[in-house]
């Protein structure tokens, strides 16, 4: 009896890390799908609008095992604990990643490709380089490496310059009288949501600290910050 309760926990463990990986894998496909979008590619755009309820499956499937897993195997502790409280947690940064590819699409749709073009190169950059975050991050979350997590932590610095240069880029249309500067707001929230990705996937890595550690690096300095504003 405890060694098929044993292999039924190892099976569930198992279970949901697969379908992190694979809830990875569609997130990645689309923020890259959704930097083409951005730049005027249809089937992109339309691929990633038409992936809502994958993502409510996947998130629904991760959070059910996890919910089973602390109900029925108690007590849990250490690393296994880690784990599926770690799990629980970062398919909400997965799930909002992947909504924010959808906003950036349909926010996308109403900018002419003229306007568009003024940014391309920044924002197939920006959905490239937050692809590769979140994919590293889930794999770090996945492989419990340390290194590859804060890897992706290190890399934000790159996603939050090229958003700066957006917004440079975009206030020097302004100024120089542009025709296509009319669309700053909806050019500048799709840059802002590359970077927000960028974000999230820094939490996912560091869920994957967490999992190591016990410690989540990013929730931490966010109190520090909070307790820093208030004395």
């Amino acid at each position: 009896m405890v060694i098929s309760t044993r292999t039924k926990f190892t099976d569930q463990l198992n279970e949901v890390e697969e379908y992190i990986r694979r809830f990875g894998e569609k997130t990645v496909a689309d923020v890259r799908a959704a930097g083409l979008a951005a730049n005027g590619d249809k089937g992109a755009a339309e691929g990633v609008m038409d992936g809502r309820k994958a993502e409510d499956r996947l998130r629904s499937a991760i959070e059910n095992t996890c919910l089973d897993i602390m109900l029925l195997q108690q007590p849990l502790i250490g690393v296994d604990l880690r784990f599926v409280s770690g799990a629980f947690r970062m398919v909400s940064d997965l799930s909002h990643i992947d909504s924010m590819t959808r906003d950036a699409v349909f926010l996308s749709e109403d900018i002419p490709e003229k306007a568009s073009r003024k940014i391309e190169a920044e924002i197939s950059q920006m959905s490239e380089q937050a692809a590769a975050m979140v994919e590293k991050a889930v794999d770090a979350f996945c492989a419990s490496d340390v290194q590859r997590a804060q890897e992706v932590m290190e890399a934000d610095n790159a996603v939050n310059e090229l958003y700066v240069a957006v917004e440079d880029k975009l206030v020097g249309l302004i100024r120089d009288g542009k025709a296509s500067a009319q669309y700053l707001p909806e050019l500048l929230m799709v840059a802002k949501y590359f970077e927000r990705m960028g974000d999230l996937a820094k939490r996912i890595a560091a869920w994957a600290i967490f999992r190591v550690t016990g410690e989540h690096v990013v929730a931490e300095k966010a109190s520090q910050r909070q307790a820093a504003a208030a004395e």
